[in-house]
C-alpha cells in the first residue's frame, strides 16, 4: 500500500505542474512565431486563409463560451490574438452583405444550426458571455446564406433536480 501512496503523490504533483502550465489561447502575444503557438496550443479548431496571411480559431464550443482568432501574417507571425464570441462582434455583423463562409471565418463553427417555420434559411447558434450573463446569438442565414438577422437570447441555466 505505502508504494501505491507515494506513486499517488508523484501522479497529482505531475497533474498539479500540468494544470499550471496549461497553455490558452488567450495568453498568445503578439510576435509570437506560428510553429511555437502549435506547439504550446496544439491543432486549431479551424484555419482560415487570409488575403495577407492565416487565421486559426480555437473554440470552446460547444461547452464553453470563447473563441480566439489568432491572426498571422505572411511570414508566421501573429499580428492579432481577439476573443470573438463578443456581443459588440455579434451586434456588428453585416446584414444583407455577409455569408456563411465570413460568419465562419469570424467565429468558427456554431454551436448548433436550427431551422424555424418563421425564416427560410438556416439559424447559427453561438454561446458566449456578457459579462456574468450566459447569452445566445441566432445568426440568421437565408436560402442563399446571407446574413439577414442577428437575434439574442440568454441562456437558461440547467439546474440538477434529480436530487429534489
Amino acid at each position: 500500500m505505502r508504494g501505491g501512496g507515494v506513486l499517488a503523490r508523484v501522479a497529482l504533483a505531475a497533474l498539479v505542474v500540468q494544470l499550471a502550465g496549461c497553455a490558452l489561447p488567450a495568453r498568445e502575444q503578439p510576435g509570437a512565431l506560428r510553429a511555437e503557438v502549435l506547439a504550446r496550443l496544439g491543432p486549431p479548431s479551424a484555419t482560415f486563409a487570409l488575403a495577407q496571411g492565416e487565421r486559426w480559431l480555437y473554440s470552446e464550443l460547444p461547452a464553453g463560451f470563447e473563441a480566439h482568432a489568432l491572426d498571422f501574417d505572411a511570414s508566421g507571425r501573429l499580428l492579432r490574438n481577439e476573443q470573438v464570441l463578443t456581443q459588440a462582434r455579434f451586434e456588428n455583423l453585416p446584414l444583407g452583405t455577409w455569408t456563411t463562409a465570413d460568419v465562419q471565418r469570424s467565429f468558427g463553427a456554431p454551436l448548433r444550426v436550427e431551422r424555424v417555420a418563421r425564416f427560410d434559411g438556416d439559424i447559427w447558434t453561438y454561446r458566449f458571455r456578457q459579462n456574468s450573463d450566459l447569452r445566445l446569438a441566432h445568426v440568421h442565414l437565408d436560402r442563399q446564406g446571407v446574413v439577414r438577422q442577428v437575434l439574442f437570447t440568454d441562456e437558461a441555466p440547467h439546474f440538477d433536480n434529480a436530487r429534489d
